[in-house]
């Protein structure tokens, strides 16, 4: 969903290269019927989408990654010790109603449609935050690789 959201969020800007991957994720599922309910009302699109675990390469190519919770930053802190630099929480840019600054975005899978809801409402405040944040920290010469 996030990547939908942030895609959604880019579109029309050759400076941003945007993909995802899961820290328990399988290689080459489909978005869930509720990930693509939420984002085709909100405009946004995951065409050709399948997932991918995250890798070594992955993080090599990303200029910034981004991590779901807290659980899972330090999973990758502890993963990639070399890309500490470039390893960031989704919401520690912004505050979420409900939550504050640098809350965990909840997991949806099996917990239904409102469930898939409330995620993407916090991604709409959290990922602007992104947004904002690599365009003030990143170069004009650069294109950011953000996943």
């Amino acid at each position: 969903m996030a990547e939908g959201l942030f895609r959604k969020l880019t579109a029309g800007r050759d400076d941003y290269a945007v993909s995802s991957a899961g820290m328990a994720a399988a290689t080459g599922g489909p978005p869930s019927p509720d990930t693509l309910a939420v984002l085709r009302k909100r405009g946004a699109r995951l065409d050709g989408f399948l997932s991918q675990p995250v890798t070594a390469a992955l993080i090599e190519r990303a200029t910034h990654v981004f991590a779901m919770t807290a659980g899972h930053l330090v999973a990758l802190e502890r993963m990639f010790p070399q890309a500490g630099d470039k390893l960031y929480l989704t919401c520690e840019f912004a505050e979420i109603p409900g939550c504050g600054i640098g809350c965990d975005v909840p997991d949806p899978f099996g917990m239904g449609r409102s469930a898939y809801e409330r995620v993407a409402r916090v991604l709409e405040v959290a990922l602007p935050a992104i947004l904002a944040y690599i365009d003030q920290t990143t170069g004009a010469s650069s294109k950011p690789q953000s996943f």
